[in-house]
């Protein structure tokens, strides 16, 4: 078991909150993006991403969010509809945003970059009305992204969906998706993360994210133990921290310390894995699993991610994991 108790009377598994957006992503790889000249378009956004790796895996997901009125906007829900996520909580914005774009640079497996265009976006537009208490109430979890927290108005909708969420034991997880062009700074955005964080049953993210989350100066970044005893003592169950290609660490309230392992792959790019990993993971605290077995099915998804030119295309089946699993004796 892993001391995460959902609720079984829900329609949903889980409900994604906030950005959902286009990746552009390079296909002239090991090249600098200036001499680029052509891309290939996915879905995009890490609760897209994580909401699309949970469908893939066989669950029943939905997603929260504002697109723009454009083609764009038309692709996105299209695409998550067609892989059976519940899109009726998604609201075609008017105002005249737009979709935001993320244009990715591989100059090589362990130089990528992301050139992201976030100015008026129709994710950022999404307004307290548009979180309904009975879609809520219908799922077993709720994933929020820390992006969503970076502008008003949907800075309160996320408030709006965390307060109903708990109202209605609703598991919240929180993704702190730290996005340095969509804060104005590292302070504001410690003050609206924490207010979530303190409110989270479950809370993933990099030792940078952490770092920023708990306003830790650079030359004296707390360590991974402390961080997780630090967000224990609030309302989380577990805290994981993620290091890259270096793996990660997951640690409960009961006390228990769960180190991931890697998986070799070829790498074409580094981004995603965190979306791909974290999909998994969830997959295996909904189905019961005991915390280590989580934390190798999310290594098993992301390397195969990192593999791909893609994010959410590339996001796995059961099967494909169990084969990573199988190639590599760890089934």
């Amino acid at each position: 078991m892993n001391g995460i108790h959902f609720a079984a009377d829900r329609q949903l598994d889980l409900i994604g909150l906030g950005r959902a957006c286009i990746d552009l992503n390079a296909n002239e790889i090991h090249r600098p993006m200036e001499e680029t000249r052509t891309f290939t378009k996915y879905v995009g956004g890490s609760p897209a991403n994580i909401t699309i790796a949970l469908s893939r895996l066989g669950m029943k997901t939905g997603f929260i969010g504002r697109v723009a009125n454009d083609q764009h906007g038309r692709f996105i829900v299209n695409y998550m509809r067609r892989n059976g996520i519940d899109t009726s909580m998604m609201v075609t914005d008017t105002s005249g945003s737009v979709t935001g774009l993320a244009f990715t640079e591989i100059k090589s497996p362990t130089d990528c970059s992301i050139l992201m265009y976030r100015d008026n976006v129709a994710d950022l537009l999404l307004e307290t009305d548009d979180v309904q208490e009975e879609d809520i109430r219908s799922a077993k979890a709720l994933l929020i992204s820390g992006t969503a927290l970076a502008k008003s108005p949907s800075r309160e909708a996320v408030f709006r969906a965390l307060e109903l969420a708990r109202k209605h034991g609703t598991v919240v997880i929180f993704d702190i998706d730290y996005r340095a062009y969509t804060w104005k700074s590292r302070e504001e955005t410690s003050v609206y993360c924490k207010l979530v964080a303190e409110k989270s049953d479950v809370i993933f993210g990099g030792r940078e994210e952490f770092d920023i989350l708990e306003g830790n100066v650079i030359d004296h970044p707390r360590k991974d133990a402390e961080t997780a005893d630090a967000w224990l003592k609030h309302h989380a169950q577990l805290v994981l921290v993620k290091r890259g290609g270096a793996g990660s660490t997951a640690y409960t309230r009961d006390g228990g310390v769960y180190p991931g392992r890697t998986f070799p792959a070829e790498v074409v790019k580094t981004f995603g894995a965190g979306d791909s990993f974290a999909g998994a993971f969830l997959y295996g605290l909904l189905q019961g699993w005991s915390v280590d077995r989580c934390q190798t099915y999310g290594s098993a998804a992301a390397s195969i991610v990192v593999a791909s030119h893609s994010c959410s295309d590339a996001m796995p089946t059961v099967e494909q994991i169990e084969q990573v699993l199988r190639t590599h004796g760890a089934t």
